[in-house]
C-alpha cells in the first residue's frame, strides 16, 4: 500500500504527462543506481498520492512500461558517487580499463551521466588526456571522488562538450 499521508496539493498534469512522468520513473527504477531507483519508486508513489483522484488509476494500473530483452551490464561502482562528485563539481581519481583491457590512472571532471539502455556512460574532462572522454562505468576499477573542486561548473562543460562535438569525444 502507498503512503498517502502527504500534505501536498494535488498536481495539475494531463493523462500525457502523468503517463510520461511514470514510464520515465519506471525506466529509471530499472537501469539507475541503487540511490536513483529508489528515488524513481518514491517519486511514482508521491505523484500517486498528489494527482486528482481521477488520475490515480494512470499512476496505478498503468499501461505503459520500460521492456528491454538486453540485459544491464553491472557497474563497477556505486554511480551515486558520480552524481554527487558531479553536483559538488569535485574532481575524481580512477583507475580505468580500456576496451583491451589496459588499466591508466586518470583525474578526471565529471559533469554528466549518459544512462543507455545497457551501459552508463561517464562523461568528463580527463586531465591526462587534456581533453573530453567518455568512460564506461563498468571498467572503472577503483574510482574515488576527491575533495579538490574544479572551477568551471557542470553546465559549462558540458557546453563546451556539446560545441566541440560530443559525437567526437574520444572514448578513453
Amino acid at each position: 500500500m502507498i503512503d498517502t499521508d502527504y500534505d501536498m496539493p494535488p498536481l495539475m498534469l494531463t493523462q500525457d504527462e502523468l503517463e510520461a512522468a511514470v514510464l520515465g520513473a519506471a525506466w529509471v527504477a530499472q537501469r539507475g543506481d541503487a540511490a536513483l531507483a529508489r528515488g524513481a519508486r518514491d517519486l511514482i508513489g508521491k505523484l500517486t498520492a498528489a494527482v486528482p483522484e481521477h488520475l490515480r488509476p494512470v499512476v496505478l494500473d498503468a499501461q505503459l512500461a520500460p521492456v528491454s530483452s538486453h540485459m544491464r551490464v553491472v557497474d563497477a561502482f556505486d554511480l551515486a558517487a558520480v552524481r554527487s562528485a558531479i553536483r559538488e563539481q569535485r574532481k575524481m581519481r580512477i583507475a580505468y580499463a580500456d576496451e583491451n583491457g589496459r588499466t591508466s590512472e586518470r583525474t578526471i571532471w565529471p559533469f554528466m551521466i549518459g544512462y543507455f539502455e545497457t551501459v552508463r556512460l561517464v562523461v568528463a574532462w580527463c586531465e591526462l588526456r587534456e581533453d573530453f572522454r567518455h568512460f564506461r562505468s563498468d571498467r572503472f576499477h577503483d574510482a574515488q571522488v576527491l575533495d579538490t573542486r574544479y572551477r568551471q561548473r557542470p553546465a559549462q562543460l558540458r557546453k563546451r562538450w556539446e560545441k566541440e562535438g560530443s559525437g567526437r569525444a574520444k572514448k578513453a
